[in-house]
């Protein structure tokens, strides 16, 4: 897995190199220098997304424990990020740490994993509509084109996968792994993978309480919704004002293609790429998407290191005050 990482890690460096000397590094630095101010802007308004990531994290998993506030998933969803967007690793190693500490804050490995499961599955289906809400903005915009029905295509199959997820996660796939690992850990005499028996249960408990998913749902996509907020903030700045549709639809695509890059660290290049393309279809120039993405890692830069501090801070200090921890599981840390 290290070396698949640090080849997809590779790649993503050379293709961002390539598309900065293909469409003028001056040019590109230029744009964003003088979007400095869209910079700022950008960090101050993603303040408002995480508290609504947060906020739907905490509904999904229904906790009404006293020592898990608001802000503690605001915390965790920020190292969740920090994780994902700056380290080498793939973009799902931020849910593995932040499930790990939330444990450690209260309710337990099992509950842990299952909320966190749960939050990423809905995170990725509300994503999808808001892609393919994205999309038919797009189509309203622009006359259709190759690449519009390619991207519609994309988009079916993103829905097709996110409904295949969380079918099998209905049918049982949790049910199988969790068997297989205790079956492993048996063998091999690990301990401590007692603690996540019950974790399919768990999960289908945390989805059909109700009202919790649609509400979790709901908070998830006016995150991503308001992230067309911020490109109409940043291409302001740069000098290269877009209409709040625009911004819908070049942030809908932008982060598509970002998900779609999920084995890349922090997606380098593919991200940059996606941009580009949907950019075109709004008549922005390549320098112009490339920048846009750059101050947006820029901001994702200024919120990962606190994060990332925030994290080695947590692992010495996060305990439950009433709870028994469940220990020696596997996960990374133990």
């Amino acid at each position: 897995m290290k070396l698949v990482t640090l080849a997809a890690g590779l790649f993503g460096m050379a293709l961002t190199l390539w598309l900065l000397s293909r469409f003028g590094v001056q040019a590109i630095l230029h744009l964003v220098m003088v979007g400095g101010w869209g910079i700022l802007a950008a960090i101050v308004f993603h303040a408002i997304q995480v508290l609504l990531s947060a906020r739907s994290w905490q509904v999904i998993a229904g906790q009404n424990e006293p020592e898990l506030k608001l802000r503690d998933y605001v915390a965790l969803r920020c190292v969740r990020e920090g994780v994902n967007n700056l380290l080498p690793v793939a973009q799902v190693g931020g849910e593995v740490i932040s499930a790990r500490l939330l444990a450690r804050r209260g309710p337990g490995l099992r509950r842990a994993a299952a909320a966190t499961i749960c939050d990423l599955t809905i995170e990725l289906l509300s994503q999808v509509v808001f892609t393919l809400l994205g999309l038919a903005v797009l189509l309203c915009l622009v006359k259709r084109s190759s690449v519009t029905d390619e991207l519609v295509e994309s988009a079916g199959v993103a829905l097709v996968l996110g409904a295949v997820c969380l079918g099998s996660q209905c049918l049982g796939a949790v049910s199988v792994v969790e068997r297989l690992l205790v079956r492993i850990a048996a063998h091999l005499g690990w301990t401590g993978v007692e603690s996540i028996r019950g974790l399919h249960s768990e999960i289908m408990g945390l989805y059909t309480a109700p009202g919790h998913a649609i509400r979790a749902g709901f908070c998830q996509l006016v995150a991503w919704s308001l992230g067309a907020v911020e490109v109409c903030l940043i291409l302001h700045f740069m000098g290269h004002d877009r209409s709040l549709a625009h911004g819908f639809v070049i942030e809908s695509v932008g982060q598509a293609a970002k998900s779609v890059g999920f084995a890349v660290p922090g997606a380098l290049g593919v991200s940059e790429g996606g941009f580009i393309l949907v950019g075109s279809l709004c008549g922005l120039p390549p320098a112009v998407s490339i920048g846009l993405s750059l101050i947006k890692r820029l901001r994702e830069i200024a919120w990962g290191l606190p994060a990332l501090a925030g994290w080695q801070w947590m692992e010495t200090h996060w305990r439950g005050p009433s709870r028994k921890l469940d220990h020696g599981v596997g996960l990374p840390g133990h």
